[in-house]
C-alpha cells in the first residue's frame, strides 16, 4: 500500500529554486499497479526515487505499507530498500557476470546466508532456463530486461519500482515485458509502480497518473 500526502520537492542550482513536485497526493491499495506517465523532465523519476527511499522530499509524507519513510534513519532506510525491487531502463546488469550470477547478485548481498528458494521457479516463468550461463552481451534487450525482472522478484519484494523498463525495447517487446511483469506481480500480490512514456502500455495497470508541471492531472 502506498500513501502520499502533500508531497513537494525542489532543486536549487545555487541561483534559482526549481519546483519539481508540488503538493502531490496519491493512494495505491495493496497489490495494485500504477503507471506514471509524463514528458521528459516532468519529475516522474524523481517521484519514483522518493518512493524508493533514494531521495527525501522537502515536505509532505510518504507511507509504504504503513511505514512513514521520513521517520526512518539511514539504517532503517537501508532495511526498507531490501524489501523493494528496482527495475531500470538500462538493465544495470554486470557485464562480467553470467545471467545466473546477475540474478543472484543482490540477493547474496542482502541475504548471504539465505538460499534463493524461488530462483528456479522465477527463471522458468521468465523463460531464462537456457540463458543462465550466458553473459549479458549475448542477450537481446528483452532478455536482459527479463533478467532485471528476475533479480527484482527474487527477494520477494513488497513493492517493485520500475523506471522506464521498456525505454530501450521495441513496441512488441515492450508489451511482452510489461504483460509479464504485471502478471508476475499480480500472482505475488506485489505493488508495482512503473514510469513510462507510453500510453499504449497503460491497459495493464489498475491506475494511471499523468505528471505535468509538478502536479497529477
Amino acid at each position: 500500500m502506498i500513501c502520499v500526502k502533500d508531497l513537494s520537492f525542489s532543486r536549487n542550482d545555487g541561483v534559482n529554486k526549481q519546483n519539481i513536485l508540488n503538493q502531490l497526493d496519491l493512494f495505491v491499495p495493496a497489490a495494485q499497479h500504477l503507471a506514471l506517465l509524463g514528458d521528459s523532465g516532468s519529475g516522474k523519476t524523481t517521484f519514483l526515487h522518493i518512493l524508493a527511499g533514494l531521495l527525501q522530499a522537502d515536505s509532505g509524507s510518504v507511507s509504504i505499507n504503513n511505514q512513514e519513510l521520513s521517520s526512518l534513519n539511514e539504517t532503517e532506510l537501508a532495511l526498507y530498500r531490501r524489501k523493494i525491487g528496482l527495475i531500470f531502463q538500462h538493465y544495470q546488469l554486470l557485464d562480467c557476470l553470467t545471467v545466473k550470477q546477475n540474478i543472484l547478485f543482490q540477493h547474496k548481498l542482502n541475504y548471504p546466508k539465505k538460499s534463493a528458494s524461488e530462483f528456479d521457479h522465477i527463471v522458468d516463468e521468465l523463460g531464462l532456463q537456457g540463458k543462465l550461463d550466458a553473459l549479458p552481451e549475448k542477450l537481446s534487450g528483452g532478455e536482459q530486461q527479463r533478467v532485471g525482472i528476475a533479480r527484482a522478484l527474487l527477494n520477494k519484494p513488497q513493492i517493485i519500482f520500475a523506471d522506464e523498463p521498456t525505454g530501450n525495447l521495441d513496441r512488441q517487446r515492450s508489451h511482452q515485458v510489461v504483460k509479464l511483469l504485471t502478471k508476475l506481480c499480480s500472482e505475488r500480490k506485489i505493488n508495482l509502480v512503473m514510469v513510462t512514456h507510453s500510453h499504449q502500455l497503460t491497459d495493464y495497470f489498475d491506475q494511471v497518473k499523468v505528471l505535468r508541471d509538478g502536479h497529477f492531472e
